[in-house]
């Protein structure tokens, strides 16, 4: 039996990753919410709900690197329209093991569905929590395969004093012992200094196509 997101997902986070022999590998979604792509060194996990015939003839028919043809813009583009999805970007996917102890810094849990950044969360997530800190939020909730993941968010009056990196932090204090998921746009650098600072080591990009 193949393995399913959720397995892929748990043996990345412990630094064992599908082959590097440039294949694709097809699962069924965790949940209706979330179908995508998952792109690892020479190896892609795509995971939908669709036919696995029509995804294999869909990337044979891309004209390009073979090992590129699932992140290719033109299957991205076939593959929402099969399934009258969307897709915001490519993200690069990132992970950190669970640190013992409580976070140094100081943290509110609150409730606050008019952040803009948790009004995305519950989107995207399920079991969303939320803590403030003097000038920034960080909200953890489980999203793709019930992984836990986490975003934060600084206030620009207070960015380059390490705040981000020790919500990041935060973050591995905080999940109850499980491995922390970051999905980090590939463009901005701030983000991916900090949680990289946090310890979040890059494990591969996602493009996840979300149900309208």
């Amino acid at each position: 039996m193949a393995d399913t997101l959720r397995d892929i997902l748990d043996a990345a986070a412990r630094g064992v990753f599908p082959p590097a022999d440039g294949g694709t590998t097809v699962v069924r979604q965790h949940s209706h919410r979330d179908a995508g792509v998952l792109a690892f060194t020479a190896h892609s996990v795509v995971f939908t709900d669709e036919d696995e015939e029509w995804v294999r003839d869909t990337l044979d028919r891309i004209d390009c690197d073979a090992l590129a043809a699932t992140m290719n813009p033109r299957f991205l583009a076939a593959f929402m329209d099969r399934t009258a999805r969307s897709n915001d970007t490519i993200d690069l996917l990132a992970v950190a093991g669970p640190l013992p102890g409580k976070p140094p810094l100081a943290l509110t849990e609150i409730g606050d569905p008019e952040h803009h950044r948790v009004a995305r969360a519950l989107r995207h997530r399920d079991e969303v929590r939320v803590w403030a800190a003097d000038g920034g939020v960080l909200i953890l909730g489980r999203g793709v395969a019930g992984r836990l993941e986490a975003a934060v968010e600084v206030d620009e009056a207070v960015r380059h004093r390490g705040l981000g990196r020790a919500l990041a932090a935060a973050a591995r204090q905080l999940g109850g012992g499980e491995p922390v998921w970051a999905q980090l746009s590939p463009g901005n650098a701030r983000s991916l200094r900090a949680f990289q600072a946090a310890g979040y080591v890059p494990v591969g990009a996602e493009a996840l196509l979300t149900a309208p």
